[in-house]
């Protein structure tokens, strides 16, 4: 059988690093997924009330097929700008697109972003004109050099609701037997719940690997009711709602490739969480390809292959997101 990596996260996969900040006083933060090199780069949102940053450039059509880094972060609209902070550190360093070297001409760093809203988690908001956001993606980055980063309540995380529990941020990895990687990071803060009602048990528990999250399985007399959400928030207003993922995997793939990934991946969110896609959620997840290992033949079938994978990787993700969260 396919099993998790050496840590059973994303980093697994090779030119992944993730760097998490955030602020107490404030209950928000911020996640950063650092590519090594550029790497090829999808998104499929599915949500009806997303909140993006550069994922117009991300379509298979559009001149720049590769990115820098990804940015996840709390904050709703504000959020976006922990992408500043990131861009201007990758250009510090001399990393972004260009056409041509030209002296003197900055080069431009990629760095696509998707945001959940937490503005009403008790935090203090009361930030004027100098919201923290570009200072936590800042943070962020730099931890992300470091190597390591913490489950549950933490990055862009750490002020997340999913349905009624607490949310946060989880992440899992797999690799087939013939060496295929996938890894999965997500901040859940979902309207609808990850729990089956009246049980302790996930809906993303027929995926679960060796315990990940807690092992709890329902009845065996179980039967799910079509109306019956169970712990999902109540009386949910417009954008207070959005799970953000990440998919990342070594095989090297093409921007229209990574964007059929990106679309099978949305079956994750469908495994993990009840209702999900709905009118007040922004979900939306992106793909990296870091390119290490080709992508086998015949090309059609490991796509399908990476797809399902990325799919259950990240409802193994979910999961364990709000499971440490707890």
């Amino acid at each position: 059988m396919s099993q998790p990596g050496n840590q059973n996260l994303i980093t697994d996969i090779a030119g992944i690093s993730i760097g998490n900040a955030h602020d107490p006083d404030v209950q928000t933060g911020t996640t950063v997924i650092l590519c090594d090199e550029p790497s090829v780069g999808a998104v499929a949102v599915a949500g009806g009330g997303p909140g993006t940053r550069e994922t117009d450039l991300l379509p298979s059509d559009k001149l720049v097929e590769q990115v820098h880094a990804v940015v996840l972060s709390g904050g709703s609209a504000y959020g976006l700008a922990a992408a500043d902070g990131v861009a201007a550190e990758l250009g510090a360093q001399g990393r972004g697109f260009g056409l041509v070297e030209r002296p003197g001409v900055p080069k431009t760093p990629i760095v696509p972003a998707a945001i959940l809203y937490d503005l009403a988690n008790g935090g203090n908001k009361d930030w004027g004109t100098a919201p923290p956001y570009q200072d936590l993606g800042r943070a962020a980055f730099r931890q992300a050099q470091k190597g390591s980063f913490t489950l549950g309540r933490s990055g862009a995380g750490y002020g997340a609701r999913a349905g009624r529990h607490r949310g946060g941020l989880g992440s899992a990895s797999v690799i087939t037997k013939d060496g295929l990687s996938v890894g999965a990071l997500a901040a859940v803060n979902s309207f609808g719940s990850v729990y089956m009602p009246g049980t302790d048990a996930f809906w993303a528990w027929p995926f679960e690997i060796d315990g990940e999250f807690g092992g709890a399985r329902p009845g065996t007399e179980y039967q799910a009711d079509a109306e019956d959400w169970g712990a999902a928030k109540q009386n949910p207003q417009i954008g207070e709602n959005t799970t953000i993922a990440c998919i990342a995997t070594d095989v090297a793939l093409t921007p229209g490739q990574a964007n059929r990934i990106a679309q099978m991946a949305l079956a994750g969110f469908a495994r993990a969480i009840r209702p999900v896609f709905a009118p007040f959620d922004g979900d939306a997840v992106f793909v990296l390809s870091t390119a290490k290992r080709p992508l086998p033949g015949p090309e059609a079938l490991s796509l399908a292959r990476l797809g399902e994978l990325a799919a259950n990787t990240l409802a193994r993700a979910i999961a364990r997101g709000v499971h440490e969260a707890q």
